[in-house]
């Protein structure tokens, strides 16, 4: 993987793939707040705001052609993240999810996704991403993105990492594993051994690796990631440490402790942002792993998804 990182080097370019859903929030039949939220794009929020004019950071997925859509689109480009590669589908409309919370502030998902546009990214004979994919220095991925799509969309990302990987540009495969979006847990297994396999860098969230594979405990999950056939790993377990390897040698890089959890949505998502932000910077794998906890670490003591750019403000290039 090259890092051009160097004094008035280019910017280095990544795209992430996946979806992006309308999110609701609030209680049955009263007042609804509007959001919106998805891993692979919460990721690309993040890496642009700590990766600043060195870093262009693109997202691919498939929306609409409503205004909701629209709106999106514009949120996306204020927070610096690169829209091009997002296709508009005609007649159809991005998923949505509903977050209920109990009167003990516990959470309740509804989704509405199964005729979602991300789902048709790759109906088209030729996809932006693909056309423009060797202008790109890495790609950034997901268990969900590929979970959403056909088998036929699938192999196409498959081939897209392939490609990619063949002429040296960093390929990130998050495991980020969620049951009911599969048909069985055998099917995952097969897609997710396949995209390990075409990645040259993975970030595995021990315990959904565990789930994947119905191991018996966390330390047998970190020693079944640390085998994945991945020259770079990033294995991510909450509070623990977090184990980084390249090449086989293995550094254990503590998280940073936080005084109050708020809201652990997106934490490995804001992982995986730091830990490629720099890794593109040129930063070692335990560097990047360290700057990774402190980022994970301040999105959980704020609500939401994406906290204010202000509560960041020290993360983040001048």
């Amino acid at each position: 993987m090259n890092h051009p990182s160097s004094p008035g080097a280019r910017p280095v370019s990544i795209a992430a793939l996946g979806e992006c859903m309308l999110e609701l929030q609030g209680a049955a039949f009263g007042p609804m707040r509007q959001a919106f939220g998805g891993d692979t794009l919460n990721t690309a929020v993040y890496m642009a705001r700590c990766g600043g004019a060195a870093l262009r950071v693109h997202y691919a997925t498939a929306l609409g052609d409503d205004s909701l859509s629209a709106g999106m689109l514009a949120r996306w480009a204020e927070e610096g993240v690169r829209t091009g590669l997002v296709q508009r589908l005609a007649g159809r409309l991005p998923g949505l999810y509903l977050i209920e919370l109990d009167a003990g502030g516990e959470r309740r998902f509804h989704y509405w996704r199964g005729q979602a546009a991300a789902r048709s990214y790759f109906d088209t004979a030729a996809t932006a991403l693909e056309a423009q994919a060797d202008a790109l220095d890495a790609l950034y991925l997901s268990g969900i993105s590929l979970a959403i799509l056909p088998a036929a969309g699938r192999e196409r990302v498959l081939a897209l990492m392939a490609r990619m990987r063949a002429r040296g540009a960093l390929v990130a495969f998050d495991n980020n594993y969620r049951p009911r979006l599969w048909e069985s847990a055998a099917e995952a297994r097969h897609w997710y051994g396949r995209a390990f396999a075409a990645a040259s860098l993975a970030l595995v969230t021990a315990d959904d690796h565990q789930a994947l594979h119905g191991l018996p405990d966390l330390d047998a999950a970190v020693a079944a990631a640390q085998a994945l056939p991945v020259a770079e790993i990033a294995i991510k377990r909450g509070a623990l440490p977090a184990r980084v390897g390249r090449d086989g040698a293995w550094q254990d890089v503590a998280a940073e402790a936080v005084p109050r959890v708020v809201d652990t949505t997106a934490a490995g998502d804001s992982f995986a942002a730091g830990y490629l932000a720099r890794r593109l910077a040129g930063a070692a794998p335990a560097d990047a792993a360290a700057f990774a906890h402190r980022l994970a670490a301040r999105v959980i003591q704020h609500p939401g998804a994406l906290i204010p750019r202000e509560a960041m403000a020290d993360l983040m290039p001048a």
